[in-house]
């Protein structure tokens, strides 16, 4: 974490993080600064690239997508062409909501959306395996989801769990 972020910095990150479309009038309201405070900090935060985008986050089942599946896959071979051409294919698929590089047994996990196993067959069977950089693919079914992603922890002290002696 970058010395130069203060504790306002910090809160100001945690709010944006829990909702995006705070404006500055509800963002100072919240963290006790004045709006236009508020819009130097964003504005300051987000050049600095602490702040990199705004997004909705939309509902999986209504857009027909009720599955979700987690894809181990080993390479067929290591190095770092095989490496290149993997992340090439991934990054092209949108059905990969997320994507791993790892250390120990298995190379990648995929965090992938379908609409249900007929489609996770066919992206198994007409899209991993049979790509070249592809060895191995170990599927996992989700289900049922205990947490999800909802932003980065922000290390506030005084609310911080790690705030212990080091």
């Amino acid at each position: 974490m970058d010395e130069q972020l203060d504790k306002l910095d910090l809160r100001l990150l945690q709010e944006l993080q829990k909702d995006g479309r705070l404006t500055n009038n509800e963002l100072g309201e919240r963290i006790a600064l004045s709006p236009s405070q508020c819009s130097r900090r964003r504005t300051r935060l987000e050049a600095e690239g602490y702040i990199r985008s705004y997004r909705a986050y939309l509902d999986q089942r209504k857009l027909g997508l009720d599955m979700l599946v987690v894809i181990s896959v080993t390479l067929a071979t290591h190095n770092r062409d095989n490496a290149r051409r993997f992340s090439q294919l991934i990054n092209g698929l949108p059905e990969v909501l997320e994507a791993y590089a790892l250390t120990g047994e298995m190379d990648y996990h995929l965090k992938v959306a379908t609409r249900g196993l007929a489609d996770l067959s066919k992206f198994v069977n007409d899209v991993l395996l049979p790509h070249e950089s592809v060895q191995h693919v170990k599927t996992s079914i989700v289900l049922d989801t205990l947490k999800t992603f909802e932003g980065f922890p922000v290390p506030v002290p005084g609310h911080w769990h790690g705030d212990g002696p080091r």
